[in-house]
């Protein structure tokens, strides 16, 4: 990486919790670890996230996970406390961020693997059905790089998903949410059941912040219920958006096609 401030790469300690390190990418919030206990999710996004990953099947099971976009590995180690014995691939496109994270951070748990490339790449060499979740959380600049954010890559990452397989994105976004409501009607049009999850204050165009989607090929596949309890038991309560309200949100937004630059 270059030595721009855009590109400098910081671990920061928690003044609050001094088990806490945050990873800074050009000064922008991108990670938490806690080196204590990998289970503590300091972000609001990774909670939602962690919820459907906890939710997509019984307590404990192993699963084979495709992580897009590694930061400090936050979700991987989670899952590898959660559900031991789960396989875990980890796809960033920075090595500097992976240098970083495997040299100050705790060892890379057992199951986890980590591969330096560019997610659309990574996902065209993974074979059909490899995977029980694939959770993209892919920034550039602060902003989603428009290729990973098609119709295109939603079917690629469809095409590796097994029958039961669930996709989650996170989106950052503003009011009035239109990159939020553009990449739900992405996921719909290659998706049999698709929800939005963030909180309650961001669904109702207050505030900024981040959108958790929640993908699966199977028709009514998303936990959704469980998920409103668990959204609303959240420190920030969350709200969960499906079905009419899905529609409600969605508005007339039309999905991304793949026309954009790489």
């Amino acid at each position: 990486m270059g030595a721009s401030d855009d590109d400098r790469l910081d671990l920061v300690v928690d003044p609050v919790r001094p088990t806490g390190r945050t990873l800074l990418a050009g000064g922008v919030e991108q990670s938490y670890v806690d080196l204590a206990d990998p289970t503590y999710l300091h972000f609001e996004y990774v909670r939602r996230m962690a919820a459907v990953a906890d939710l997509a099947a019984p307590a404990g099971r192993p699963l084979d996970v495709l992580h897009l976009g590694g930061g400090a590995l936050t979700l991987p180690r989670y899952l590898a406390a959660t559900r031991p014995g789960s396989a875990q691939l980890v796809v960033e496109r920075e090595p500097a961020v992976v240098d970083l994270v495997t040299r100050e951070l705790p060892p890379v748990p057992a199951g986890v693997e980590i591969h330096v490339a560019d997610a659309r790449d990574a996902v065209a060499e993974v074979p059909a059905g490899a995977y029980d979740l694939v959770l993209a959380d892919i920034y550039r600049a602060a902003r989603m790089p428009p290729h990973v954010a098609t119709v295109a890559f939603a079917a690629e990452v469809a095409r590796v998903l097994r029958p039961d397989g669930i996709y989650l994105v996170n989106v950052t976004d503003l009011p009035p949410l239109v990159l939020a409501r553009v990449q739900a009607a992405t996921l719909r049009a290659v998706f049999a059941d698709v929800c939005v999850v963030a909180d309650r204050r961001m669904l109702r165009g207050r505030r900024y912040g981040n959108v958790v989607l929640a993908a699966a090929l199977r028709p009514d596949r998303l936990p959704v219920a469980r998920l409103v309890v668990r959204a609303l038991r959240d420190p920030l309560p969350g709200g969960v958006l499906h079905g009419p309200a899905l529609d409600t949100f969605i508005a007339g937004a039309r999905p991304r096609t793949d026309d954009v630059e790489r």
